[in-house]
């Protein structure tokens, strides 16, 4: 997992409430468990006007001209702004696999699904939670022509943006600990190696008939 520091970037524009993981990555899509190639899957049925299956080729496809992440000012976007609840519905891990996969590093939303906040802090997107009025002038700034940039600061905890813009924002200690140091959960145990070899050794000594069991 790539480590988070500091995110400058592009903010688009999503201003919908309750959005469900279903909408972020539909349920035919979830064949894989492979982390790869859901990007452009994200968002599918509101992406595209015709049906979507997997292996298709997304060139031949008709984009929905009128949806936000269609627009060509909002493409290189990794910053996405949103309602409330964002991430509700099932807990597939699917749905931040495939906004991470498109280029979203950071989302912005009055709240969050708790597990889908636990899967994306786990898989190296940063979820930011900022009130109603923040998030006002934000979209704002996000929907005028000039667009929005915005700089996310995980280490200070602090969003900053143009007009002079900033929020800070709460995390979890634990989940910052883990994003700034790039490590899922298997990275966070492997940081004990030294520990669990020890064990491992001391098991042995204490059950050697173990070492032959291992064996076969």
């Amino acid at each position: 997992m790539e480590p988070f520091t500091v995110v400058d970037g592009l903010a688009a524009p999503l201003r919908r409430d309750n959005v469900d993981t279903d909408a972020i990555l539909p349920k035919q899509f979830m064949k894989s468990v492979a982390r790869t190639g859901f990007g452009p899957n994200l968002f599918d049925s509101w992406r595209y006007l015709d049906p979507g299956e997997p292996g298709q080729d997304p060139a031949m496809r008709r984009p929905n001209p009128d949806f936000v992440l269609n627009q060509p000012r909002y493409r290189a976007a990794t910053i996405l702004l949103a309602g409330r609840n964002f991430g509700c519905g099932s807990s597939r891990e699917h749905a931040p696999w495939a906004l991470l996969q498109y280029g979203f590093r950071v989302l912005v939303a009055v709240g969050f699904a708790d597990i889908f906040r636990q899967n994306c802090t786990k898989n190296g997107v940063l979820p930011v939670e900022l009130g109603d009025a923040a998030l006002d002038i934000l979209f704002a700034a996000a929907e005028s022509e000039g667009g929005c940039r915005l700089r996310v600061d995980l280490e200070h905890q602090r969003v900053t943006g143009p007009g002079g813009f900033a929020a800070s924002f709460d995390i979890a200690p634990a989940a910052r600990h883990a994003l700034l140091g790039g490590l899922d959960e298997i990275g966070l145990t492997l940081r004990r190696r030294e520990r669990i070899a020890a064990f491992e050794r001391e098991r042995l000594a204490c059950y050697p008939w173990l070492a032959a069991s291992i064996q076969t």
